[in-house]
């Protein structure tokens, strides 16, 4: 590979911008406009969510968008604060220090910076694969509960009363004990901009389009509209002198670009951090691939989920160095990114342009903004979040599924979201242990007028009192080996006149070394009882590593390429033997 190939694969920016014209232009420029007016209030809320300074919410969204848009494969990701990884972090930072502190900041930007090298780190092995680790169960669990965690942590604010907690029973506990505090205007404030924010998400643009605007501009008003309750709540504030009567307001905003400095090395500080700066870097990576991947498919691109990993990387990397917290794909913004028209990557550049601007210009007219509604966006926001169909449909398909999902609930409603997350991954690899520890094998038959073999219990076949059929449906491995031993041999006791044992291994992918010894131990217990072992289907790599074995020497049996051959030369060999004639027959089809 010459030196350009690795570039381009390293920087897709060299790939789409060699293409990149004056209509690429124009489509990426409206989407940055679209999205920056969208995610201008979502920064700040979600800033709040994490127990920081709104402008942090801006820092990380202004040079990480710059970052992935440099690395990044997905034409239309859009990186920035997101909700569940905005919780995982003030659970992270307040398990070290105070929020509100030096030392709290400190520990957000630590966590940034952890978990971009982190990502960076697996970009670089190819570690892409190890977001398998967490299968969509568990993810959909822990994001339905994060939803739960996030909309109940911010009815505090939108009473006006004291609160917090890092867990559902604390955060219901505190919620109850203080709600006589509330304040009535906080709640007027709070419910009006809940009532309009959950108006603008259905209704808005089909009553601009009755209005005779068209789709497309009504669209672009209507995701417009957390903006607009920003800028009405400010108003109400200011001119309602709501302030004096106990809303709580956000406050200055430093106004400027975001501080470019290195993170400081604190390794104990680290140490204490780096494994909820794992789990928020698998946590953001598969929530931002899963996006990626849907919205590459609906046109036709792809993503390398390597090169993610390392897009990712550079964007924590660079939220770190300029004030941020980590941030990943979100759901929402990528889609009205990608709605809006989004061609490539620059969109994000773009957007980070105009986060810029509104940090430079806009952050002194923020002063008055209830906190109120920044809490509402954040609850319009995550209740999408919380999905009440996938618990039935689990149940109905897999139970093992279902405890995993349920689990990952329980725990992460009940514990907190680190514990939740360790909690699914764990269910999850032990169910998952389990199931392979006992795989799928069938005693087969031959289907009448047909070369093919079923499973005797779910349909008419044809069987030999002499020839033992077993299908295995699962490679052999350490996991399974001594449960197919004595699988066999079980059946073969319910054979008294058995003589020969085939087993069929089209569905063998591989046999480790402990797959290796129980066939071994099967040959052999076989051939002591006087039964020939044979297999059939065998593939090709696996026939490989038999033959490199030995055990191909030991067999008592043969190797046959079909299990119709098999079958039909066993046939023939026991017709040519007259003692075995009157043994053949076939539950009285023969």
């Amino acid at each position: 590979m010459d030196r350009s190939s690795i570039l381009a694969r390293y920087l897709p920016i060299l790939d789409w911008g060699r293409r990149y014209d004056r209509a690429a232009l124009g489509s990426d420029m409206m989407a940055a406009v679209i999205v920056t007016i969208m995610l201008i209030p979502q920064s700040l809320a979600y800033a709040l969510l994490a127990g920081l300074p709104p402008v942090v919410g801006l820092y990380a969204s202004i040079l990480p968008l710059a970052a992935y848009a440099l690395l990044g494969t997905s034409r239309t990701l859009a990186v920035g604060p997101v909700a569940v990884i905005s919780l995982m972090t003030a659970s992270a930072a307040g398990s070290v220090a105070a929020p509100g502190t030096p030392e709290y900041l400190e520990a957000a930007i630590a966590l940034a910076m952890l978990s971009g090298i982190m990502l960076a780190i697996l970009g670089f092995i190819r570690a892409g694969f190890l977001a398998n680790l967490l299968s969509h169960p568990v993810i959909s669990g822990f994001i339905t509960a994060s939803g739960m965690l996030i909309a109940t942590s911010q009815l505090r604010h939108i009473l006006g009363i004291p609160g917090g907690g890092d867990n559902l029973p604390e955060l219901v506990e505190r919620t109850v004990s203080n709600i006589g505090t509330f304040n009535v205007s906080t709640i007027m404030v709070g419910v009006s901009s809940l009532v309009f924010l959950f108006w603008v998400r259905k209704g808005a643009k089909p009553a601009l389009i009755r209005l005779g605007l068209k789709p497309g501009v009504a669209d672009i008003l209507a995701k417009a509209g957390p903006i607009l309750a920003v800028v009405a709540a400010i108003f109400a504030v200011v001119f309602g002198e709501l302030e004096e009567r106990g809303v709580a307001v956000v406050g200055a905003i430093p106004s400027g670009l975001p501080p470019f400095a290195a993170p400081v090395v604190n390794l104990g500080l680290w140490s204490q951090l780096w494994l909820p700066a794992l789990l928020i870097s698998i946590i953001g990576f598969v929530e931002s691939v899963s996006v990626a991947q849907t919205l590459a498919a609906k046109r036709r691109q792809r993503i390398s989920p390597d090169q993610e990993l390392l897009g990712l990387g550079a964007s924590n990397i660079a939220a770190a160095f300029s004030g941020g917290y980590p941030v990943t794909g979100g759901f929402a913004r990528s889609v009205v990114n990608f709605d809006a028209g989004a061609r490539t990557p620059a969109a994000g550049a773009y957007t980070a342009v105009g986060i810029a601007l509104a940090s430079v210009f806009l952050t002194p007219l923020l002063f008055s903004l209830p906190v109120a509604t920044l809490a509402a966006t954040i609850i319009v926001a995550v209740l999408g979040l919380i999905d009440v169909k996938t618990p039935f449909h689990l149940w109905r398909y897999s139970k093992s599924d279902f405890s995993a999902h349920i689990a990952t609930i329980a725990m992460t409603l009940a514990m907190g979201v680190e514990i939740g997350v360790i909690t699914g991954v764990s269910t999850g690899l032990i169910l998952y242990l389990w199931k392979a520890s006992r795989p799928h094998a069938a005693v087969v038959g031959r289907v009448p007028g047909t070369e093919h073999y079923r499973n005797i219990d779910r349909h008419e076949v044809i069987t030999w009192p002499h020839i033992l059929s077993i299908r295995i449906d699962e490679s052999l491995t350490f996991l399974n080996a001594r449960w197919l031993e004595e699988y066999v041999l079980e059946r073969m006791v319910e054979k008294p006149e058995l003589r020969h044992v085939v087993l069929l291994c089209s569905a063998v992918n591989s046999i480790d070394a402990s797959g290796l010894e129980s066939l071994e131990a099967i040959n052999h217990r076989l051939a002591d009882a006087g039964i020939s072992l044979h297999l059939s289907e065998v593939k090709g790599p696996v026939m490989d590593g038999l033959k490199r074995s030995g055990i191909l020497e030991e067999l008592h049996g043969k190797i046959f390429l079909s299990q119709d051959k098999a079958i039909a030369q066993l046939i023939q060999q026991a017709d040519a033997d007259p003692e075995g004639e009157d043994h053949w027959h076939a539950r009285g089809l023969i």
